[in-house]
C-alpha cells in the first residue's frame, strides 16, 4: 500500500484478532462488552489517522467510553475537527473496517477504502484521545495506540477526562490562532472558559444554596471537583457518588440514566437532599444532566432534558428581545419523539419546535439551521448552538439603551459558558444555574412551567430489530406492515394517549414509549403496546412484557 507499511499494519493487526462478532458503528460509536472490543480499538486508531489525512492533517478526536452503560461495557467514538460527531458517511466505513474477519481481509478492505475515499497518504495525521474511568480503559487504549503506530499518527493522550472535554479539546486545537478560536487547548482552558463566563453572568447576584451533585462514580467526579475550585464561592457544590476506584460503582443505582429511567432519587442521596434543595446527576462520562428536587411534601420531582430545554429556551428568547434583536435572531428548539407532549406544547406556544429522529447527530444538525438552536433529549443530553453569523452579530451590535447592553452582554457570555460542540453536563449545569439565578427560581418554580404527562418506557427483546422501520421522525412504524394501525387502535382508548415503537440502534430490542393523562393509563398503554410488539414479531420469551394486561 503506497504510503502505508502493510508489513507494520499486518504485524500489529495480528496482535488484535477479530472475534466472531458483528460490530456496528451507531449513534454512540461502537459500544458493547469491553472484552470483545480489542480489534475494534486497533482499527479505529487507523481510521482516525486516515480521517485526519483526508482532512489535510486536522486533528481528530477519539473517546473511549460507554457513557451511562454498566461498568463491564466500553466503547469508542470519533470526533471531527469542530468537535462534532463523525461525519455520517464515515460511520459505514468504520463498520466495514471493524468487521473484516482476518488481517488479510482487513488490509484488503483498508486498501480499497484508501483508494475509493481518495485519501492522500502523504498528508500528516493528528489525533487527540482520552478515556473515562472504566477498568477496561487502559487495555483498550493500548490497542488504539497500536492503531496509531500502524500508520504513524501524531497522537496526543489527553488522559482520563470527560467526553465533552475531549470534544472541546478537538475544536480548540483546530481553531487555535484563528478568528474562530474556541479557547485554550487544554483541560485548564476548558475550566477557565466556563467558570469565567459563569462568574460574569451571575455577578452581583445572591450566592445560591448549595447544589447537590451526583457524579455517578465516574470521570465527572474529578472534572466537577476541578470546576468547583475555579468557581469558588460563586456556586457552592456538594459532590456525591465520587467513588471512581470502587469496582462496580460506576452508574450503579446513581447517575443521570438511573434518575431518568427509574424516575426516582438515587438511594445514596436519600438522606442528603433536603426539601427545597436542588440536585442533579451526571452520567458516566458527564455528557448527560438530570436535575431534580423534593417538593413541599418531600416528594421526588424530576427535571429532565425537556424541562431544561423549556427553561433555557425561554430565557434566551427573553434576552434576545431585551437586546433588541428579536427581528434578527430567531431561536428554535429541536426535540425527538421521546420529548414529553406537555413540553412540546409549552415550547410550541413560544417559539418554533422541530422533531427529528433519535440521536445526537440528528438533533445537532437540525439545531444548526436556527440562529440559536436549543436541543435537549429527554435523557438530559443537549446543548445550545449559536450560528457563526449570530455570534458575529452579537459582537458587532450597538445597543441603544443600558438594558439592551446588559442583555447583549449576557448573550455573549452565554456563548462562552455553553459547550457548543456537544452535550456537556457540567456546562449545562452552569447554564441552568445562570437561568435559575436570573429568574430567582427554585426547583418548584422551574417545575411549575408545565406539568409532564405521565409516561412509560418499555424495552422488548426481539429476534431481529432490523424488521422495524419507521418514518415521521421515528413516530410511526412502516414495517412490520399493519402493526402501526394496531398501535393506533390501542392509543385511541386512552385520554391524551400517545405511543410509538422504535428499534434500538445497537442491540436487538425495540423501545416502546407511551403517554396518557393518568399514570396508570400510561403504564397500561405502554405494556399493551409492548405485548402487541411481542405477539406480532416473535419476541424473546425471556423478555415477554410482564405487566401488560
Amino acid at each position: 500500500m503506497p504510503g502505508l507499511s502493510s508489513d507494520t499494519i499486518r504485524q500489529l493487526s495480528d496482535l488484535h484478532p477479530k472475534p466472531d462478532i458483528k460490530f456496528q458503528y451507531g449513534t454512540a460509536g461502537f459500544r458493547t462488552v469491553a472484552t470483545v472490543l480489542d480489534s475494534v480499538l486497533f482499527r479505529v486508531g487507523i481510521l482516525a489517522g486516515l480521517r485526519s489525512k483526508k482532512l489535510d492533517g486536522k486533528t481528530i478526536g477519539v473517546m473511549v467510553t460507554a457513557s451511562h452503560n454498566p461498568e463491564e461495557d466500553n466503547g469508542v467514538k470519533l470526533v471531527d475537527p469542530r468537535g462534532e460527531m463523525l461525519e455520517s458517511s464515515w460511520e459505514a466505513h468504520a463498520t466495514t473496517l471493524s468487521n473484516a474477519s482476518t488481517t488479510d481481509d482487513f488490509i484488503q478492505v483498508l486498501e480499497t477504502f484508501v483508494q475509493t475515499a481518495k485519501i492522500d497518504l502523504s498528508k500528516p495525521s493528528r489525533v487527540v484521545y482520552a478515556r473515562d474511568t472504566r477498568p477496561s480503559g487502559p487495555a483498550l487504549i493500548a490497542a488504539l495506540e497500536d492503531g496509531f503506530k500502524a500508520i504513524g499518527v501524531d497522537a496526543h493522550d489527553a488522559g482520563v477526562t470527560t467526553t465533552p472535554i475531549l470534544h472541546y479539546l478537538v475544536r480548540a486545537i483546530n481553531t487555535k490562532g484563528t478568528p474562530e478560536s474556541y479557547g485554550e487547548d487544554s483541560e485548564e482552558g476548558y475550566f477557565l472558559k466556563l467558570s469565567e463566563a459563569y462568574k460574569k453572568l451571575v455577578a452581583g447576584r445572591a450566592t445560591p444554596e448549595p447544589l447537590l451533585l451526583d457524579c455517578a462514580n465516574g470521570v465527572g467526579a474529578d472534572a466537577a471537583k476541578k470546576l468547583s475550585k475555579y468557581l469558588g464561592d460563586k456556586l457552592p457544590i456538594v459532590l456525591t457518588n465520587t467513588a471512581i476506584g470502587t469496582p462496580g460503582a460506576l452508574n450503579n443505582a446513581c447517575g443521570a440514566d438511573y434518575v431518568k429511567t427509574s424516575q426516582k432519587l438515587p438511594p445514596s442521596l436519600s438522606n442528603l437532599l433536603k426539601p427545597g434543595q436542588r440536585g442533579c446527576s451526571l452520567d458516566g462520562d458527564a455528557d448527560r444532566l438530570m436535575y431534580f428536587h423534593l417538593d413541599e411534601r418531600g416528594q421526588f420531582r424530576m427535571l429532565d432534558g425537556d424541562k431544561i430545554a423549556a427553561l433555557v429556551a425561554a430565557f434566551i428568547v427573553e434576552l434576545v428581545k431585551g437586546a433588541g434583536l428579536e427581528e434578527h435572531i430567531k431561536v428554535g428548539v429541536v426535540q425527538t419523539a421521546y420529548a414529553n407532549g406537555a413540553s412540546t406544547k409549552y415550547l410550541a406556544d413560544r417559539l418554533p419546535v422541530k422533531c427529528v429522529p433519535t440521536g445526537v447527530k440528528h438533533l445537532h444538525h437540525a439545531a444548526e439551521h436556527y440562529d440559536v438552536g436549543v436541543y435537549f433529549e429527554a435523557n438530559g443530553h443537549g446543548t445550545v448552538l449559536f450560528s457563526p453569523s449570530t455570534q458575529e452579530m452579537l459582537s458587532q451590535h450597538q445597543p441603544s439603551t443600558p438594558a439592551q447592553s446588559t442583555a447583549l452582554n449576557h448573550l455573549i457570555n452565554l456563548t462562552q459558558v455553553i459547550n457548543q460542540t456537544v452535550g456537556d453536563a457540567l456546562s449545562d449545569m452552569l447554564l441552568v444555574e445562570v437561568v435559575l439565578s436570573h429568574k430567582s427560581y427554585s426547583g418548584i418554580e422551574w417545575d411549575s412551567l408545565y406539568t409532564d404527562l405521565p409516561n412509560r418506557l418499555v424495552k422488548v427483546k426481539v429476534a431481529d430489530r432490523n424488521i422495524f422501520r419507521t418514518e415521521d421522525a421515528e413516530r410511526r412504524l412502516v414495517s412490520p406492515v399493519g402493526l402501526q394501525d394496531k398501535i393506533e387502535g390501542l392509543v385511541r382508548r386512552y385520554e391524551g394517549g400517545r405511543s410509538f415503537v422504535r428499534p434500538s440502534g445497537t442491540e436487538d430490542v425495540v423501545r416502546v414509549y407511551a403517554e396518557a393523562v393518568l399514570r396508570p393509563q400510561a403504564d397500561e398503554l405502554a405494556f399493551r403496546v409492548a405485548g402487541l410488539v411481542y405477539d406480532e414479531t416473535g419476541g424473546d420469551p425471556a423478555s415477554r412484557p410482564r405487566e401488560f394486561i
